[in-house]
């Protein structure tokens, strides 16, 4: 611990707002690991929806974890707390964090945190953790996804879409998305979409039932709600489950409960950010087990935006803001 300093460059919350309010600091405390923690050197964070929340003062980090911003991270284990045995100083790791990934140094806890996939550098691996943990725990843990079945992405095009369609897409679903142009439908189409959708000039609803043969999707993957939410509920095929993981469309919603019922459709939803140790590990464990062997056979990639230096952080969100971006948003430590 000797040669970690005392003090680290940060990106710090001064206030609640819009990217302004993202400043950088050379005088936060560095912090130390805990029991079954390790304190990660951090090379390259990824940027997230929920960063801009938490920047807002809508989302912010549960009790006793670090106020910084930033969820998932990839770098060198600098030290590693008691009761740690599989990660060593030096290791380089890539983990889900619960807050302070826009930092030189950032705690990370000993099972949430993977290994960096083989042939992987730093600014890719970062952004793995959050979207595949979103995905894994959404699509193929609540949602339980099979293969043959239909999946619908909205906003296929962002990190959580282009990385849910590739997994869908590798083990043996098949996928449709919805996204806000014809350029972002391509670029959903040739990571290996069945059939995109330019939410602006087309009726979802009307092309999943015809790609579909009438029948529907049967999961839906929603970070919209507002009026999506009524209209899910007709594009799902019947024992469809719908999942919830934003609300860029407004929480308050109308739905027909009617129409649930008949279709016996399950309508669920979850933040990952408050779930415990132990469920983020079994995450981990299947995530290792399930999808790192796709990630390594390149089967699965990062869909990489851009890349802005951590000093820059503002101007990270003013790009995820516009929603021109296609994949992810990367900060370089």
């Amino acid at each position: 611990m000797s040669q970690i300093p005392d003090t680290m460059t940060a990106v710090e919350i001064v206030g609640k707002g819009g990217p302004d309010v993202l400043v950088p600091s050379s005088a936060v405390p560095t912090p130390r690991p805990g029991p079954g923690q390790i304190l990660v050197a951090v090379e390259a964070a990824g940027v997230n929806r929920p960063d801009v929340q938490q920047r807002m003062g809508a989302y912010p980090p549960p009790p006793g974890h670090s106020k910084l911003p930033g969820l998932e991270i990839a770098g060198r284990v600098a030290a590693v707390g008691d009761g740690v045995t599989r990660w060593r100083v030096g290791d380089a790791v890539c983990s889900l964090v619960n807050g302070g990934g826009y930092a030189a140094y950032c705690i990370a806890e000993d099972a949430v945190a993977l290994p960096i996939p083989a042939g992987f550098d730093m600014v890719h691996a970062a952004a793995l953790p959050e979207t595949i943990f979103t995905v894994w725990n959404n699509v193929f843990d609540r949602a339980a996804l099979k293969p043959g079945e239909w999946l619908l992405i909205h906003g296929g095009s962002s990190g959580i879409g282009t990385t849910a369609i590739q997994i869908a897409k590798a083990l043996g679903s098949k996928v449709i998305v919805t996204a806000g142009s014809d350029d972002k439908c391509r670029a959903c189409v040739e990571l290996g979409a069945d059939r995109a959708i330019n939410y602006r000039t087309e009726d979802f609803v009307e092309i999943v039932k015809d790609a579909t043969g009438g029948k529907g999707a049967n999961v839906i993957l929603d970070m919209v709600a507002g009026d999506y939410t009524e209209r899910n509920l007709i594009a799902a095929a019947e024992d469809g489950r719908i999942v919830q993981i934003a609300t860029l469309g407004g929480a308050d919603v109308k739905l027909n409960i009617g129409r649930l019922m008949v279709k016996r459709l399950t309508l669920t939803g979850s933040t990952l950010r408050p779930r415990t140790r132990e469920v983020k590990a079994g995450f981990a464990r299947a995530i290792e087990k399930t999808i790192w062997p796709l990630i390594e056979a390149g089967k699965v990639r990062v869909v990489l935006d851009s890349t802005y230096p951590l000093s820059d952080a503002a101007s990270a969100h003013r790009r995820m803001e516009t929603s021109a971006h296609i994949g992810k948003i990367v900060l370089k430590v």
